[in-house]
């Protein structure tokens, strides 16, 4: 028969190795950050958990009984070893693990069909996404690089421009044909338009520039740009697209240029590392990469560098 497992106090029992290293609650409540108090208060709950006691404690001090010290001789080790282990894995993954914040459209549309060869290339490094869309600051997070659109001025990091934000309308071909004539700016309240949620500018700044009223007009609206876009490809109505992200959709027919008047925003697309901290050799690589996709000459490794991972 099976022996029952301990559901061991793992917390308690930590606490207790540090402190009977120490031999004092005051130097464990230092190592571990927390207040005297909180440490004798999970040691009582392991001798709670053992019916014995392990500290003597005295009113201005604390000692281990011989059953206190004979079993912290036992466990700190152990609890060393865990850490060493865990040590370990944290340093091989981070070595290996490049750590990427890097928006979902971008990284369905344009950084996906493309990192195959970046694999192929260095099959030693793996890409972490971080796909959340907020500010970036460096500080405080795991993230070695980023691709973010802007005009390149982040705190605490340097940049490389990848490309130019170019929007212009998108639809399927499927949504056209369904139109009674071809489509025309002065009926775009007549067609149906689909927004990103947080991208609801894009239109107003496309329509300004090329003079078109979209003040009356039918609407759908979504969470991401990646649903809206998808919702065009499928024939619901036209979309403001980010072109440079688009372009395989577009050479592929998927989605189709309707009135064929692309605006530049003012923005880019940039390739963003911290300067607080080192970058490591995975993450140059990944940069470099990066920019050859573009066009744009190498950050760190000039072409006659020998490749390694």
């Amino acid at each position: 028969m099976q022996q029952r497992r301990l559901n061991l106090p793992l917390n308690p029992l930590r606490a207790f190795a540090i402190a009977s290293r120490h031999k004092t609650f005051t130097a464990a409540a230092r190592e571990l950050g927390v207040s005297q108090v909180a440490i004798s208060r999970q040691i009582s709950i392991l001798e709670n958990y053992l019916n014995v006691s392990l500290f003597e404690r005295g009113i201005r001090s604390a000692k281990l009984t011989d059953v206190g010290r004979a079993f912290g001789l036992e466990i700190s080790g152990l609890f060393d070893e865990i850490e060493n282990a865990t040590q370990r894995i944290i340093n091989q993954e981070t070595q290996s693990t490049v750590s990427l914040r890097v928006y979902p459209t971008f990284a369905h549309h344009w950084l996906m069909p493309r990192l195959a060869d970046f694999n192929a290339r260095y099959p030693d490094i793996r890409i972490r996404f971080d796909t959340r869309v907020e500010p970036l600051d460096f500080r405080g997070t795991h993230l070695d690089v980023a691709v973010q659109l802007g005009t390149g001025t982040w705190r605490d990091a340097r940049c490389r421009r990848l490309f130019d934000e170019e929007i212009d309308v998108v639809c399927s071909q499927s949504y056209l044909d369904r139109l009674d004539s071809p489509p025309e700016l002065a009926r775009m309240p007549d067609y149906d338009l689909l927004h990103a949620r947080y991208r609801r500018r894009a239109w107003e700044f496309w329509a300004e520039a090329v003079g078109a009223d979209i003040s009356r007009h039918r609407a759908m609206e979504f969470d991401t740009s990646l649903l809206t876009f998808s919702a065009a490809e499928q024939g619901f109505g036209m979309a403001i697209a980010q072109l440079g992200l688009l372009e395989g959709s577009i050479t592929a027919g998927r989605l189709v240029r309707p009135f064929d008047k692309p605006i530049r925003t003012g923005s880019a697309f940039h390739v963003v590392w911290p300067t607080a901290t080192s970058v490591n050799t995975k993450t140059r690589r990944f940069i470099d990469w990066l920019l050859e996709q573009v066009g744009e000459a190498p950050e760190f490794f000039k072409s006659s560098d020998p490749v390694r991972a």
